[in-house]
């Protein structure tokens, strides 16, 4: 309980669509302002996809993070976290080109092969109520649909991220991927300390009840000792319930639009900082302190933002 909390913000991804809320980050300058308020809000650390601005569709392509990119820096001295998870309908190439190219000091990393079931959300809308033709394709798409990470995929990631010291976000939505990143930490492919970020909520992962998080964080704790640092995020009305249960075990936590539209029931966040103050709150009420950006990275042994390609 000693150790300060990492509060992450994702502050778009590409799980929703714009038609589910007018205060999803869309163009450059949404996003920037989104990360940047998320920042001032607490946050040590930002998530970062990128949407095309004409319609919101998940877009990896350097030149839509290039924009936002530059301005984030210039006005905030957080850590900056770029996908490579991108969207499921997407080549691990497409996926890692941002990474690869702007060499941030963390990347994300999916730790395994998983059906992604975005195809309930659709219950809420009719299919005239969306905004865009792609949105309804893309979410009942998920219903057939892989999110493809092969031991090849992760092995790709890593090695290419290696050369330029980029650290990891190790996204485990499952008990099975803490026993990939044990095998490719065995190997010496990954080094640690690890920021194991486990997902509890998405259709086709683990699910969010209690016991799921304990056994999460009983395996992680087997598997890697303190070699690693733990972090948590739930997903929809899951979010700041499981974000208490972590930051009351002494773990780490993740908000933003990303992963849940909603401040309370039936309330929207209007903004990622939102979320961002209401887990601080949470954290700051354990007695638990905050970690400042620089304090993120010295926990996590970042290489620290003046050897980024951006």
């Amino acid at each position: 309980m000693s150790e300060k909390a990492i509060i992450t913000c994702a502050v778009t991804g590409s799980i929703h669509t714009p038609s589910m809320s007018p205060h999803l980050p869309v163009t450059a300058e949404e996003i920037a302002e989104a990360a940047i308020g998320a920042a001032e809000a607490g946050a040590a650390i930002v998530h970062l996809h990128a949407r095309d601005p004409r319609d919101g569709r998940p877009d990896q392509s350097v030149e839509r993070f290039e924009p936002f990119l530059k301005v984030i820096k210039q006005r905030t001295d957080c850590v900056v976290n770029i996908t490579t998870g991108g969207a499921a309908t997407m080549t691990i190439d497409e996926r890692l080109k941002p990474v690869a190219f702007f060499k941030p000091e963390v990347a994300s990393l999916n730790m395994g092969s998983m059906n992604f079931g975005l195809y309930p959300m659709l219950a809420r809308f009719s299919k005239d109520k969306l905004k865009h033709a792609w949105e309804y394709d893309y979410l009942e798409g998920s219903r057939d649909r892989i999110f493809k990470n092969t031991f090849a995929d992760i092995e790709k990631i890593l090695t290419t991220c290696a050369e330029n010291g980029t650290r990891f976000e190790i996204e485990c939505y499952d008990i099975g991927h803490l026993y990939t990143l044990a095998h490719f930490a065995d190997r010496g492919v990954v080094k640690p300390p690890f920021f194991v970020q486990s997902v509890f909520g998405i259709l086709g992962g683990i699910g969010p009840n209690p016991d799921d998080v304990m056994h999460m964080k009983r395996t992680a704790d087997r598997l890697f000792g303190k070699d690693y640092h733990w972090s948590v995020l739930g997903a929809g009305r899951n979010q700041m319930p499981i974000a208490a249960m972590a930051a009351a075990m002494g773990g780490n936590v993740r908000v933003g639009l990303e992963d849940s539209l909603w401040l309370g029931k039936g309330k929207l966040a209007v903004s990622n900082a939102e979320q961002v103050k209401q887990v601080r709150k949470i954290i700051e009420g354990l007695g638990r302190e905050v970690a400042t950006p620089n304090e993120a990275r010295e926990i996590l042994k970042l290489k620290g933002a003046d050897r980024v390609a951006f």
